[in-house]
Formats: structure tokens, sequence, C-alpha cells
């Protein structure tokens, strides 16, 4: 093991300081996953928003066995027909407007295509965000959310980036209806330029990063109202809040709002495959396609489309959103209730089986996490969250 401050190399494979490496997988099934040496764990992580029907679940694995014997790939002017057939059905699952699919290999490439999508639908350049959030790990989507300190030796990001903060409800002195108040103002003033192409944000909830930051409820309908007063086409991501995760099949539908694109991966296809996709509407796809350059080599291979297929019939066949809903109704509940007046738990929170809490004591995160590893449960964690 080469251990450096950021980094841990293990049998040549370099991993990130939020997630140093800590065991091998030996198998994994269902919640549960076990390790080399032998040890099972309760998976309340899900790959990160991924492996939300289980892992390595059977039905998925047909699908795509089913496929590797009829075709395995197809290259970008051509279209297999299980292609068509997802298209079809994610369309099919979205508000009518979002019509037009791009292909992509993961939720980075999916962001990519929405921002080069609405510069050059609307001709402007300015792209907003939000401080502290995840969107991907290229340039593009690094200066979405990350602070200028984080990326200082690999800068400069992509310009044109305007960051603003997120309204979260934790360590506010606010009441929420100050904080919508405050933020709506703060956007009006930005967008008012007539200037920003798009802003991009999930759905009032932060899962890329890690701290599970919630907005008050009414945070996605203020976004929607002064996107479409000023022009500014607004992005959502649901990467992390796709696919049931937030007790609804999208986290869009929890205040009603269609974006004018929509971003997903990770729970598109379970993790069984990579794949991405960028949706919207057929008349801002007709009006920028000529200009966007959406390419993607390994977007969309049969393969994983076999697999987000499957994953996606079975969440509307099985309503996986209901249970989503009603069991991370229990469990957040079951955590507030049981850190109720404990001075190192600061805050628990959460939007369907999204939940995260907050430490009130520095460094003692990582230590509990080891230590309900070591006792069978597997969390994951970033910094005090």
């Amino acid at each position: 093991i080469i251990k450096a401050d950021y980094s841990m190399i293990k049998n040549h494979i370099i991993y990130n300081d939020y997630s140093d490496w800590t065991y091998d997988v030996a198998k994994a099934e269902g919640a549960y996953i076990w390790t080399k040496d032998g040890k099972k764990l309760i998976d309340f992580t899900s790959g990160w928003n991924v492996t939300n029907l289980g892992w390595n679940n059977p039905e998925i694995a047909e699908a795509i066995v089913a496929q590797v014997n009829k075709n395995t790939y197809a290259p970008m002017w051509t279209a297999d027909p299980i292609q068509n057939d997802f298209a079809n059905l994610l369309t099919d699952s979205l508000p009518k407007e979002l019509d037009a699919v791009a292909r992509a290999t993961g939720g980075t490439e999916a962001n990519e295509e929405a921002m080069k999508t609405a510069r050059a639908f609307t001709g402007r350049k300015k792209i907003l965000g939000f401080k502290n959030t995840y969107h991907g790990q290229s340039f593009g989507t690094m200066a979405i959310g990350y602070l200028p300190e984080y990326v200082e030796t690999i800068s400069p990001l992509v310009g044109e980036f305007i960051q603003m903060d997120f309204p979260k409800t934790f360590g506010s002195n606010e009441s929420d209806a100050k904080l919508l108040t405050d933020f709506e103002k703060q956007l009006d003033e930005l967008l008012s330029g007539e200037d920003v192409a798009a802003i991009v944000t999930e759905v009032g909830i932060i899962t890329g990063w890690g701290s599970t930051y919630i907005a008050p409820k009414g945070f996605l309908t203020i976004v929607r109202k002064l996107t479409k007063k000023y022009g500014t086409l607004l992005i959502l991501d649901e990467v992390g809040t796709g696919f049931s995760r937030c007790g609804k099949l999208f986290g869009m539908e929890l205040e009603g709002v269609t974006p004018d694109i929509a971003t997903f991966a990770k729970g598109l296809s379970n993790g069984a495959a990579a794949i991405g996709a960028m949706v919207t509407t057929s008349n801002i796809a007709e009006k920028s396609f000529k200009n966007s350059h959406l390419t993607s080599t390994f977007g969309w291979t049969p393969l994983a489309c076999a697999a987000a297929l499957k994953a996606l019939q079975i969440h509307i066949r099985d309503k996986i959103w209901e249970k989503a809903e009603k069991d991370g109704e229990y469990l957040l509940n079951s955590l507030q209730k049981e850190f109720k007046g404990n001075s190192k738990v600061a805050d628990v929170r959460g939007i369907g089986m999204e939940i995260g809490l907050t430490f009130g004591q520095p460094n003692l995160m990582e230590k509990a996490v080891d230590v309900a590893r070591d006792k069978g449960l597997h969390l994951t964690r970033c910094g005090d969250n």
C-alpha cells in the first residue's frame, strides 16, 4: 500500500480520500455485501444510489445474458432494437414534454451533454450552480459546484460558471419561508440579466456531494418560475434522486416540476452496466443538436440498455418508490427519535430513502462508520456527514 494525503493505491488502483479502500467485495446480493474475509454486511449505501433494486438483481442479470446472445454493440449512427425499446419506456415514464433522449455512459457525460445543449439552444454562455454540489468529474461539471480552493491545482476549469449558496435548512436560524424568500431574491438578481443559459440543480436535496442537505419545500417551484421568466433552461440532475430513491419514480414529481432537461445515471441500470441519459424536449433538441456535439462511442450499448430497460420495468411494475417512501419515513423518524437530545448528532434529515446525518463533533463520523462496519452495517460518509 502506498498512501498519500489524498489518495490510496491498492493493487495498482487509485482510490479517492472519501472512499479509501476498506475491503474487497467477494459477493453481493440484495441488501448484503460479503467481504473477501467472509464478513457479511447489511448495505445501507446502495453503492451511493446505484443498486436501488438490490445488488446483482437476478432479473436484470437474465436480461443482460439474453442480450449477449443477440448483440453487444451498436455504433452511433445506428440503433439496436433494445435502445429503441428503452428510449420509449424512459420517455413514456416522464412528463410528455421530455421526449428526446441523448445517449451517454454516465452522469458526468449526461450533464456535459445537458450544458452543451443549453448553450447551443440559448446562445448564452453562463451556467449557474450551487456550491458544494457534485454533478460529475469533468472540468465542466466540476465547475458547477466545486469551490475554487478544492480544485486549485487542476484549475482553470471551464469559464462562465456562477456558484450560489444552496438554501439548506440545516445550520440556519431562519424559517423555511424566510430561506425561500431570500433565495428567490438572490436567484432573481442572478437571472435578471437574461445571460444565463441554464441552472443545474437537484430537486431540493444534495445527493452527489454526500451532505444530504435539504432545501425547504418549494425550492424547485421557485427555480422553475424564475427560469421561465428569464428564458434560462432548468437542468435537473436526477442521477441520485431518480429511480425511486426519494419516494417517487423521479424526484421532479415531488413538486410536480417539469425541467427543460433532465439527466440520469446511477440507478438507471442498477449498476449492471455503465449508462447515462440526457432527456429534453424535441423543440430544444431540434434547434441545438447541430451545435451541441452529442457523440458517445459507448453510450447506450445494447447490454446497458437491456439492464436499464429491465430495471425501469421493475420499478414501474413493483412501484418501488412506494416502498422507498414508506421505509424512508420509518427510518428517518426512528433515527430522529433515537438521536433526539444526543449532543454528538447535530441533525438527521432526508427524503424517501435518501437519508443522512451530521455529527456535532469533528472526526467522529469516520470512527462511527468504522465501528458500524465492524458490527456488520455498511455506511458511507463525506466529512462529518
